[in-house]
């Protein structure tokens, strides 16, 4: 009997050692906080917001000039009950940060249209920000149809150096992902 409550002190102690350490691990995050479509002509257009992080060793890979591309895939299907969902549409948007050392600047990439930032946390903020982006038209849906939109933002890992892919194995910091987020939008008002 006593062998067994030993046994669960112990037990308790490592988790409650493994979770506060991965509570205060400095590490990378990338949350989506919202989502919208909008319509202007015949396009439908994409605004998020997201709340993104970067611990230290990412911090470092790009100050060291290494590029970062994100990853803005959305979906939109019309939900199936008894088999899988009607994909209508998938849009991916390529995004990228990194370092110019000579001008001392972060540089935020989308679309071929490019933006210097003095600081880190600026350039972040463009970065989490995703305005305006064309993901469908209106000749693509149906009315009368229900639809059900997901967003997901991820870093691109294909793309970065092969000596940073190999740390992205092995390392939780390097797997910056979003959730999944999901809406049903509300596309004919």
């Amino acid at each position: 009997m006593r062998y067994c409550k030993k046994i669960k002190v112990i037990f308790c102690v490592v988790a409650l050692v493994l979770f506060s350490s991965s509570v205060f691990a400095e590490g990378s995050s990338l949350r989506l906080r919202s989502a919208n479509l909008t319509v202007y002509e015949d396009d439908y257009l994409l605004n998020a917001d997201a709340e993104i992080n970067f611990g230290s060793e990412i911090e470092k890979a790009i100050l060291k000039g290494f590029v970062f591309n994100f990853l803005i895939e959305f979906q939109l299907v019309t939900p199936s009950k008894y088999w899988f969902d009607n994909e209508v549409v998938t849009t991916v948007q390529q995004v990228s940060l990194s370092y110019h050392a000579l001008t001392r600047q972060y540089i935020v990439m989308r679309n071929d249209q490019q933006r210097a930032y003095a600081t880190l946390d600026e350039a972040v903020e463009d970065l989490s920000i995703i305005q305006d982006m064309k993901v469908f038209q209106e000749v693509d849906i149906e009315r009368g149809e229900r639809y059900q939109a997901a967003l997901l933002m991820r870093l691109d890992q294909k793309k970065l150096p092969k000596a940073l892919q190999i740390e992205g194995m092995t390392s939780s910091e390097w797997k910056i992902s979003s959730q999944r987020f999901e809406w049903t939008p509300n596309l004919f008002k």
